[in-house]
């Protein structure tokens, strides 16, 4: 039993030091603190921005240098994983949810209405996610989202 924890420990802090990694432009074992969340969630973790903000607490130096090290990083990362937090919501509820905005029941959203929804109501996107997930989730030609195809891209397999 030993022998398998450290084994699943190595393996996940293979995982978190490698995406850590693309984003150490300096190869000097630190990222810029704002590309912190994008890590976390490559990892398959989907913190709020309050859980994110905890988490950068937790990491951050006493001198706050606007980057983190992997030292202090890849521990906290480890517990994160190993403790399975911050799991994402699962492809049935995030449907339901998208079929809830969607009034017309036409299996898509305009560019307009997501922009709306994700900006206006509860936990609103920071202008920077809004643009991220515009990216991912229209169809230039259209302009609009059919969500189950998003969904299947979003949803993070186990």
């Amino acid at each position: 039993v030993f022998c398998f924890a450290e084994a699943l420990i190595a393996d996940i802090q293979k995982k978190i030091t490698e995406a850590f990694e693309v984003f150490d432009h300096e190869c000097n074992k630190t990222v810029d603190v704002r590309e912190i969340g994008t890590i976390i969630r490559s990892l398959g973790c989907c913190p709020s921005e309050s859980e994110l903000h905890d988490l950068l607490a937790e990491v951050e130096e006493e001198e706050p240098t606007g980057y983190i090290r992997l030292e202090k990083f890849l521990p906290m990362m480890t517990k994160v994983l190993m403790e399975r937090r911050y799991r994402p919501i699962p492809e049935d509820v995030l449907l339901r949810a998208f079929e809830v905005l969607d009034v017309n029941k036409c299996g898509h959203l305009t560019k307009e209405e997501l922009v709306k929804y994700m900006t206006e109501e509860g936990e609103p996107f920071t202008q920077e996610e809004m643009e991220e997930m515009l990216s991912a989730a229209v169809d230039p030609e259209t302009n609009t989202v059919r969500y189950k195809d998003y969904i299947t891209m979003m949803v993070v397999d186990e």
